[in-house]
């Protein structure tokens, strides 16, 4: 295959590239912030009173997750650039999925989240008793749809797709073995959380950690290449 990178494409490597480096830097800042929340809540009240303890954290994984959300669309361009002459057909449809990832996670899950950390904010503060049951009802759409399988699946099936399909293209690109290789681990091992989520929580939670982890791997390997091959 020719895997020729013309000059015009050589800017858009480096900004891929620098985003990818970012991306994996926030994925362990992200992390880092989640380890003292003791696992994620479920359930109104159990949101407002987390987010109204861990107020910080909490605004600090929103603005770091979104930021994510954000790099992603340079990363998927110059991923599709850099692997368009070696799989145009796969790259598009990589690249679709993690678009959707994008929309779903925005749209979604931090936008609702958002709206629990600002009703957490109130609920701390909330004068007697009467004015936190209507701050929990308030809460009660927002969490329901912050706890649904349903946004599990959409947002962490899409991206296991996305970098699954980029992984098998990578093994005949520009990209060396163990950043391919690692690719097709990182949406195998999420696809299996997913799956997993179905019949055994402790199955899911680990591989969700284990795809968590490959995914920030992957994210440092593809900018370092990606802004190689900027140079």
């Amino acid at each position: 295959m020719d895997n020729t990178i013309s000059p015009e494409e050589t800017w858009v490597h480096r900004t891929g590239g620098i985003a990818a480096i970012i991306f994996g830097i926030a994925y362990v800042s992200i992390m880092a912030l989640y380890l003292p929340l003791g696992g994620k809540p479920t359930g109104a009240e159990a949101w407002l009173s987390q987010t109204a303890e861990f107020t910080s954290s909490w605004w600090g994984i929103l603005a770091l997750s979104v930021m994510t959300d954000f790099l992603l669309v340079p990363i998927s361009l110059s991923l599709y650039l850099a692997l368009k002459k070696t799989g145009r057909n796969a790259m598009l449809i990589a690249t679709a999925f993690v678009g959707l990832f994008v929309v779903l996670d925005l749209a979604l899950t931090w936008t609702n989240i958002g709206s629990l950390i600002t009703l957490g904010e109130t609920y701390v503060t909330a004068a007697n008793e009467a004015d936190r049951a209507v701050i929990v009802t308030a809460a009660m759409v927002p969490s329901s749809v912050a706890d649904s399988n349903l946004i599990f699946i959409y947002n962490s099936f899409t991206l296991a797709v996305g970098i699954l399909l980029t992984g098998l293209v990578m093994r005949k690109g520009a990209f060396n073995k163990t950043t391919a290789y690692t690719g097709i681990a990182t949406g195998v091992c999420a696809i299996v959380s997913v799956a997993s989520s179905f019949f055994s929580s402790s199955v899911s939670g680990m591989t969700i950690i284990l795809a968590s982890l490959l995914t920030t791997v992957w994210y440092f390997l593809v900018g370092f290449r990606l802004f190689k091959l900027g140079q």
